[in-house]
């Protein structure tokens, strides 16, 4: 299998190749042929916020993102504005109500800042709408092409957890920055000097919070609608603290580029986070997305600069023997792991380095994790429970815990 065959169109002009995204996403061999509903990476996570022209402001500046389009009045659209962000293989686009009437504008009131469309790259979107249709997806826009001078992009979406959507492209006619509507853009930004030159390289996963009894549900759903698989599955011990507790388990598609964690709350003596971000965001949502780097010391350096406030990880959890004997070696020593709040996890097939950020948005809802993958295609099960006592503190000082 080629290159040109595994690679697609995002990580080539990433400039990634197989062995990095093996490192980067724990990428596995995979034969799409008897897919019904093959999925080629992520598209875009297109964000729905209160000032967009800010947020593209702050993804650059601590994200370390690169504006590269546009779309908004000056190009014919009436009722938002929208930035698309690049690192690396990631897109992000942002969008903002520039006319109160926007159904974007009460999509903001309802949920504050969040991923609203998870967009999904496929070969070929009239038979993965064909296919969803027929398991009983919910299509909220019917395959159709969108054109320009650069060529065409064949789209559709359909419905799943709350008000979330994955929309369905297929590019690969198309040579434009973006989509029809959308202009080549660039900004002035000047990162600070000696940052490094992509802060994330790709999109690990994105992790989906449901209501009490609906994770199963949506299991089944990227089961039978979108031939997805699970990877994980966490209940009982592995995902509960003293006070709170929730269930969690991780579907991916074959070559596992695209991971959905799903988490429902679970029955414990006080808020669980799932609780938390339900109440805030005002219903099922994305979480957290995680974003993959290969060097974290230096990206958690970069995006602390930038005022990018991480979750606290106490001393005790480096100085734990077990977690030394457990872990073994690592890249880097664990006291500069311990300086950033790194947190480390070991399994069958490897380590990986991660840390949470604080939520970015003036509700408790969304952040961000940045992984650093070295073999281990997991999600730091080991960590799990310092992770949760460290919300747990945080949901504390917000008076909702």
């Amino acid at each position: 299998m080629s290159l040109e065959q595994t690679l697609n169109d995002d990580e080539r002009l990433a400039q990634l190749d197989l062995d990095q995204l093996r490192q980067l996403v724990g990428l596995v061999e995979y034969d799409a042929s008897g897919d019904p509903f093959p999925v080629s990476g992520w598209d875009a996570l297109v964000w729905v916020v209160g000032n967009a022209t800010q947020a593209a402001h702050f993804y650059q500046s601590a994200l370390g993102m690169e504006l590269v389009a546009y779309s908004g009045p000056e190009t014919g659209t009436r009722d938002h504005l929208a930035y698309v962000l690049r690192s690396g293989a990631a897109r992000f686009v942002v969008t903002g109500a520039y006319d109160p009437a926007s159904p974007l504008a009460d999509h903001h009131r309802r949920h504050g800042d969040g991923i609203r469309d998870i967009a999904l790259s496929v070969p070929d979107v009239d038979r993965c709408i064909a296919h969803a249709r027929a398991q009983g997806a919910t299509v909220l826009e019917e395959p159709h092409d969108l054109g320009d001078e650069h060529g065409t992009v064949r789209l559709a979406a359909i419905a799943t957890y709350g008000d979330t959507r994955h929309t369905l492209v297929d590019r690969s006619r198309y040579t434009g920055p973006y989509l029809p509507g959308f202009a080549a853009r660039t900004s002035s930004h000047q990162p600070r000097p000696g940052r490094p030159e992509r802060l994330f390289q790709a999109v690990d996963h994105v992790v989906g919070n449901v209501e009490l009894g609906a994770m199963d549900r949506w299991v089944d759903f990227y089961h039978r609608v979108m031939g997805f698989t699970n990877m994980a599955e966490f209940v009982g011990e592995d995902i509960a603290t003293d006070y709170s507790a929730l269930m969690s388990k991780v579907v991916s598609n074959g070559n596992h580029r695209v991971k959905f964690p799903l988490n429902e709350p679970a029955m414990g003596r006080k808020k669980s986070q799932i609780d938390e971000y339900l109440e805030f965001y005002g219903g099922p949502g994305a979480q957290h997305v995680a974003l993959a780097t290969n060097d974290i010391l230096a990206t958690v350096d970069a995006m602390t600069a930038e005022g990018i406030e991480f979750l606290p990880t106490p001393d005790s959890y480096y100085e734990d023997p077990e977690l030394r004997a457990r872990i073994g070696t690592v890249r880097v020593p664990v006291e500069e792991l311990q300086r950033r709040g790194v947190l480390v996890d070991r399994d069958e097939d490897g380590y990986l380095l991660q840390i949470f950020t604080r939520p970015i948005g003036d509700r408790p809802t969304v952040f961000f994790e940045l992984i650093e993958r070295h073999g281990s295609l997991g999600f730091g099960k080991g960590n799990f429970k310092a992770l949760f006592e460290a919300i747990e503190r945080e949901q504390a000082r917000r008076g909702n815990f």
